[in-house]
């Protein structure tokens, strides 16, 4: 970072504290002034008559008198104290009963003494007012006195520094931000062509994908000031407050061009003016006001970079957008495959490996995670290793974080009968077996039937890469997938013994088959047109209003269409299980033993060989009804939806 960080303002602890030092010296000197005044009395006060009494009787020793006070000793040795009047005989009243008496002049301490004792609460009152002043007006903008003073933050990082090698999986965002650094580092490369540097970039993305990680990187590489504020705090509920601290803000900026200003979510400013009924927010919209000034107005801010974050660019006002203001709108999406490779291999620098991980496999498994959720992982792997008292982290603790993170916690406590037990094994078995025979099918990763969250098994397939299209045959092959657990239940049990354990799978065919006849174009009879469904308005269980988008009888046509393509992944499923029923017998099998079969122990189990685990079988006890295939898509997390039944499969099956 810039020498100029040397000339931030330091913190006025020690002001504070001299301040604090000065109150107590006070309160110390009072104290002592109090006491000096009873220095050296440390007799029992006795009235002025008894002492007389006392020296006529012969009981006084001796006496020291100075000025009024007597100090003096009994002859029984008892110290005693009092205060004489003006007494013109006491001398000889003393010498007349053999006392021994000395005499010095009266302190004169008294009348400053008096006069300091009478400051020191006045010197206490000012001493807190100006603590507390202090305290109201200090440079951070805190308190009552300080509302309009911008909180943003000089960033410095000394320890921690992020830098555009720790920022990997969003390269095009990274090369555009990367121009801005280059501006700021050698202007005169750009401006001999006539280009002038950007007044502001807005990065644009979901959360978790690397906003303020980016925000942190430019920090890292610019060797300018670099200034941090979030939008909420130029919002209060005193009106004016927002745009005295953005004005606030750019003066301090001023000071340190060139430099740049990070504003995160700044949404939280920055809404559309005019949008609410009744009115906008006063104070909001004067502090957007404000900004879009300082940014673009009549006196050009020179020098001074604005970078902002926000999940939310619909909300935002149009004239914060424009160029001029916000030159580049810089998109940070979530990472390809390949984006997340990389990730992952920055945020496994941090943890210590085992040989057999493969952050390309990982990768595959997890399409549509963020940067965030991808660190999550890894973080999840690390601490379940430490659990189980592992020294490096292996592939099998990615594995289970990954279920983890996707599915939820293993559910160890659930208990079901061996009859639900096996049922639960045919059912994963057969979504295996028929992806497995669906050669348009992705290859199979795992399947499993130890539950997890609301999924009480699965079988997991990675796509070789990210897709963002698919086409027919897929479709259908994850029709026909997506019915193979239900298939199978009715060919081993019985056509009375299907359970509800495919409810979800159900769900996510007839979905499916919906959207390739209503917007995909993917049936012959209704054709390549997009249609609505009817909307029908309801309140308190009563229709109350409905829009019709197709006539009844497209509604219908659509309805048989959707149940036709169902129906024709259901045939295609019961095509494979029956034509290879001794397959399914034996990938049942070994899940009841194994619990959880890897891709290639399920091709080996299906070829004739025999599976061999240095671990052996793992016999436990779980939860009752089926599970379900769990099939990540891309651009989605394979998770579950609340809305599901105990037993259904997770979202995007």
């Amino acid at each position: 970072m810039s020498d100029r960080n040397d000339n931030k303002p330091q913190t006025p602890w020690a002001k504070n504290l001299a301040i604090w030092a000065m109150i107590v010296l006070a309160l110390i000197v009072g104290v002592s002034l109090v006491s000096g005044q009873n220095s050296g009395s440390d007799g029992t006060v006795i009235a002025y008559s008894d002492f007389i009494e006392k020296v006529d009787e012969g009981a006084v020793e001796s006496v020291e008198i100075q000025g009024q006070e007597l100090n003096g000793n009994m002859t029984n040795g008892q110290a005693f104290v009092t205060y004489a009047p003006d007494d013109p005989g006491l001398v000889s009243r003393l010498e007349e009963k053999g006392v021994t008496f000395n005499a010095q002049p009266a302190e004169g301490r008294s009348l400053m003494g008096a006069i300091l004792i009478q400051m020191v609460p006045l010197l206490l009152l000012v001493g807190i007012w100006i603590f507390f002043m202090r305290q109201m007006q200090n440079g951070a903008g805190k308190g009552a006195m300080g509302f309009g003073k911008s909180r943003a933050k000089m960033l410095t990082e000394k320890s921690g520094r992020v830098t555009f090698d720790d920022v990997a999986g969003i390269d095009e965002a990274r090369e555009e931000l990367q121009e801005i650094v280059d501006f700021l580092k050698d202007p005169s490369k750009f401006a001999r062509l006539g280009g002038r540097i950007p007044k502001g970039a807005l990065l644009v993305g979901s959360p978790g994908t690397g906003k303020t990680l980016l925000a942190r990187a430019i920090a890292g590489e610019a060797e300018v000031p670099f200034f941090s504020i979030s939008g909420s705090d130029f919002v209060e509920m005193f009106v004016g407050v927002g745009a005295s601290r953005v004005r606030d803000m750019f003066e301090q900026a001023k000071k340190s061009a060139p430099c740049i200003i990070f504003i995160d979510e700044i949404d939280a400013v920055g809404r559309s003016r005019g949008a609410g009924l009744g009115g906008g927010n006063d104070e909001r919209e004067q502090t957007l006001n404000q900004l879009l000034v300082e940014m673009d107005g009549f006196d050009a801010n020179e020098g001074i970079i604005i970078i902002a974050a926000t999940n939310r660019p619909d909300v935002l006002d149009p004239a914060l957008l424009r160029p001029g203001r916000f030159d580049r709108q810089v998109v940070v999406p979530r990472p390809d495959i390949e984006g997340r490779e990389k990730i992952l291999e920055v945020h496994m620098k941090k943890v210590p490996l085992a040989p057999d991980v493969i952050a390309r496999t990982i990768a595959r498994g997890t399409p549509g995670f963020s940067g965030a959720d991808l660190a999550n992982l890894v973080n999840e792997a690390a601490l379940l290793a430490a659990r189980q008292g592992k020294k490096l982290v292996g592939m099998a603790q990615f594995e289970e974080a990954k279920d983890k993170v996707m599915m939820g916690s293993e559910r160890k406590s659930m208990v079901m009968t061996e009859d639900e037990k096996k049922m639960t094994a045919y059912h994963e078995a057969g979504h295996a077996l028929v992806s497995i025979y669906e050669a348009a099918s992705d290859p199979i990763h795992k399947a499993t039937i130890i539950p997890r969250g609301r999924a009480l098994g699965m079988v997991m397939r990675l796509p070789e890469r990210d897709e963002y299209s698919y086409h027919r045959d897929k479709m259908h092959a994850n029709l026909a997938v997506a019915m193979g657990g239900r298939v199978a239940e009715e060919i081993i049990f019985g056509y009375d013994k299907v359970s509800s354990g495919a409810s979800s799978d159900i769900q996510y065919a007839t979905s499916l088959a919906r959207n390739m006849v209503t917007q995909w174009g993917m049936s012959d009879k209704v054709g390549p047109v997009m249609l609505t469904e009817n909307q029908q308005e309801v309140f308190l269980g009563q229709q109350i209003s409905q829009q019709k988008n197709v006539s009844e009888s497209t509604a219908q046509l659509i309805d048989a269409e959707v149940k036709r393509i169902v129906e024709g992944g259901l045939a295609r499923a019961k095509e494979v299980l029956t034509g290879h029923e001794d397959q399914l017998h034996a990938l049942a099998g070994a899940l009841l033993e194994y619990e959880t079969l890897s891709g290639d122990e399920i091709k080996i189990l299906l070829d004739g060989g025999d599976i061999n685990r240095t671990d052996g079988p793992k016999p436990r006890t779980i939860g009752p009804a089926t599970g379900a295939s769990a099939i990540p898509k891309a651009g989605t997390r394979a998770g579950r939806s609340d809305g599901e039944p105990d037993g259904a499969v997770p979202e995007g099956a």
